[in-house]
């Protein structure tokens, strides 16, 4: 197989093709914390914001945060703004000029998508946070039972990036002077209607910039589409299952 030709949107990739994969993630950390009508939600790197509508859904406030100018207008035109729901552009220090913020602290802060940022991110927002609201972050669970690991080494062999595992939650928590308080793990399959989505989505998880930084675009999508070749059916979706563990944690 050839990669693709054409070119990548990253943003709506995500939208559109990725972002639906973790919906099982979401629903279990909403379904574990009782979010709902009352609680006051905010996504730390929410992306094109799925995760803050199904949130919205559930009756919850939420402010939603990322750097990423695309993502941030495609989770505006999910969640308009009204009804005490905000997404803001900029970094997680951003939030605290959102009007109403200390009058209305946040019990529930997420950071679904885990980064070497994320320690940074939560001691910015913390402050916004009730004490003992529940901060939650998430990462791969072991490699063994991840298909997507072993597409991920191509990241690894290019740069030495490395995707959250167990002990870098407990990090960034301890990092962030936060307490731990549970966990859980839930699977998340990766399906796929062809090579080609596989690809233009896993591109659009961010994980492989750096990649395409240090070669190019081309190579990067070549080796990422031979990695898949095991996990493409016989006719022609690709299947992989995954298992996601997320960390719940307490401010004091």
């Amino acid at each position: 197989m050839t990669p693709t030709l054409v070119p990548h949107h990253p943003a709506r990739d995500w939208a559109e093709i990725q972002e639906r994969m973790l919906v099982p993630l979401y629903e279990a950390v909403y379904d574990r914390l009782e979010v709902g009508p009352g609680s006051r939600v905010l996504g730390l790197g929410c992306g094109s914001g799925l995760a803050l509508l199904i949130a919205a859904s559930r009756g919850s406030r939420v402010t939603g945060v990322d750097r990423d100018h695309a993502r941030v207008e495609l989770a505006r035109e999910r969640i308009p703004e009204g009804a005490g729901h905000t997404v803001v552009e900029g970094c997680p220090a951003d939030v605290s000029a959102v009007g109403g913020a200390s009058r209305s602290p946040f019990d529930v802060i997420t950071a679904f998508h885990t980064s070497a940022k994320s320690a940074r991110d939560l001691s910015a927002v913390t402050p916004l946070a009730q004490s003992g609201a529940a901060v939650v972050l998430a990462g791969w669970g072991p490699p063994e039972r991840c298909a997507t690991s072993s597409v991920l080494k191509v990241a690894a062999r290019l740069t030495g990036w490395r995707p959250a595992f167990r002990d870098d939650l407990e990090d960034v928590v301890a990092r962030a002077g936060l307490k731990p308080d549970g966990s859980g793990r839930v699977s998340c399959p990766f399906g796929y209607a062809d090579p080609d989505s596989a690809v233009r989505g896993l591109v659009s998880t961010g994980d492989f910039d750096a990649a395409i930084r240090a070669t190019d675009p081309d190579q990067v999508e070549k080796e990422i589409t031979e990695a898949l070749q095991p996990y493409v059916r016989h006719d022609g979706t690709v299947w992989m299952p995954n298992v996601f563990r997320y960390l719940i944690a307490r401010v004091p």
